[in-house]
Order: C-alpha cells, then sequence, then structure tokens
C-alpha cells in the first residue's frame, strides 16, 4: 500500500490498535496526526513512530470535545495542506449491570464514541469537500454491535450506531468523492486485554480461528479500508473477529 503524501488523523491512537494503524499508516508513507487524551501516552507513541522513520505528530487532547476536534482538523492542514484520512478510532468502555448503569456513565461512553466519531467525522467532511479532492473516514466499531455481551449495553449500543453513522453519510458526503467505513475487531490482544490473565485463552478456546486477533489484524484491514484499493467501497462494516459472530459462544 501507498500512503504518500497522504494526511491522516487517527484518534484514541497512544496505544493499542490505534496506535499500530498510525504506525503503520506511517509505515507507508503517511503524515499521520496521532491524538489520545492522555498525553504523556500520545507524545510518547508518536516518538516511537518517528524512531522508526515515520512521519507523526503527537496532538493530545479529548476526541469527543467538538472544539478539539476542530482544532485538530485544522493542524492537520496546518501541517500539511490537506486532510485525506481521518481515523475515529478512540473509545470508552464502562461495564456495568443494566438495571443500575448511572447516567453519569452512559453520557461519558455516548461523548466519546458517538459524539467524538460524528463531530470528527463532520470537520474532515468539511475539509475534504473544500479541497475538492475527496478522502476516507474510518469508524472503529465492535462485533458487540452485532452480538449482545453482558454489562456492554452502553458500549454496544454506541458501537452499533456508528454502523449506522457510516452507512447513513453514504448519502451525505458521496458527491464530495468522501467514502465511510467501519471496521469492527473482534476480540483482540492489547496492552489493556492482556493485563487479563484468562482473556486469551478464553478467547483463543470460543474463537473458531482459534486466538484472538493482534492489533496488525486490525490495522491491516483499517489501511485496506482508506487506501485507493477500496475506493468504491463505502457504507459497510468489516468484521475482523476470527469467525466470532458466526458462532458467538459467551467468554463468560
Amino acid at each position: 500500500m501507498d500512503f504518500s503524501n497522504k494526511t491522516a488523523i487517527v484518534t484514541g491512537a497512544g496505544q493499542g490498535i490505534g496506535f499500530e494503524i498510525c504506525r503503520q499508516l506511517a509505515k507507508y508513507g503517511a503524515t499521520v496526526l496521532l491524538n489520545d487524551i492522555d498525553e504523556k501516552l500520545a507524545n510518547s507513541a508518536a516518538e516511537t513512530i518517528r524512531l522508526e522513520n515515520g512521519n507523526c505528530i503527537a496532538v493530545p487532547g479529548d476526541s469527543g470535545d467538538l472544539n478539539f476536534v476542530n482544532s485538530l482538523v485544522q493542524q492537520a492542514v496546518s501541517a500539511t495542506g490537506h486532510l485525506d484520512i481521518a481515523i475515529a478510532n478512540a473509545g470508552i468502555t464502562l461495564f456495568g449491570d443494566f438495571l443500575s448503569y448511572p447516567a453519569g456513565s452512559l453520557y461519558k461512553v455516548l461523548h466519546v464514541n458517538i459524539g467524538g466519531t460524528f463531530f470528527l467525522a463532520q470537520a474532515a467532511s468539511r475539509q475534504m469537500k473544500l479541497q475538492g479532492k475527496g478522502g476516507t473516514l474510518l469508524f472503529t466499531s465492535s462485533v458487540t454491535g452485532h452480538q449482545a455481551h453482558k454489562d456492554l449495553a452502553a458500549y454496544s449500543m454506541t458501537k452499533a450506531a456508528l454502523e449506522m453513522l457510516a452507512k447513513n453519510l453514504v448519502v451525505e458526503v458521496s458527491q464530495y468523492g468522501i467514502t465511510v467505513n467501519t471496521v469492527a475487531p473482534g476480540a483482540t490482544l492489547t496492552e489493556r486485554t492482556e493485563s487479563d490473565p484468562g482473556y486469551a485463552s478464553t478467547w483463543s478456546r470460543i474463537t473458531p480461528m482459534g486466538k484472538p486477533a493482534s492489533v496488525d489484524d486490525i490495522a491491516h484491514a483499517a489501511l485496506f479500508l482508506v487506501s485507493d484499493h477500496a475506493r468504491h467501497i463505502t457504507g459497510q462494516t468489516l468484521l475482523v473477529d476470527g469467525g466470532w459472530t458466526a458462532t458467538s459462544p459467551s467468554p463468560y
């Protein structure tokens, strides 16, 4: 894949899937604005990519905040003169029993998962329309947007909503040459999930392919969807789950 002369924004990218997407985009020539709400994490991640000779700019901040999202797009344009790819990867998971789920947790999940994605897509689309050369949007969903998981009513609701947002934006932005798709990871080994001692063994047992995904697996799918190879694909969701949604056994 070739992303030379492309400028990309990736939110929630201090570690895990988002970081690997940034790393791969930079590896193949893109200038990447790496966002994370944790300033130290964002700076460290961007420095790691630069040490690998990638062009990466750390932009710490709250991706759910409208003013910050608008400034993020402007920073991309200031850095390179254009924006070509916007990947709304930031998201939070707050587990909780539905019958006692607190309002504060719900609104926090909505703020980041839906608000952050919606407003990044909006700001990026405005810029891409202005440029007149098209562009691509990508949202990070989840298999929980397709199959029920205990204690994840709020989170799974937001992920299903992102897939509908991608589909709906087809009628809003296709006329400007903008594609919009969603990648939906299944169980994935990241810094967070690897801290759970039973995670890998449980998901290896219940995933048809015999193991959870690596961050590479998700990043490669994401790069395809934002590449020129996918220029006629829009409004779609690509599940990367080793076949889990075909059988859907519970991890509990």
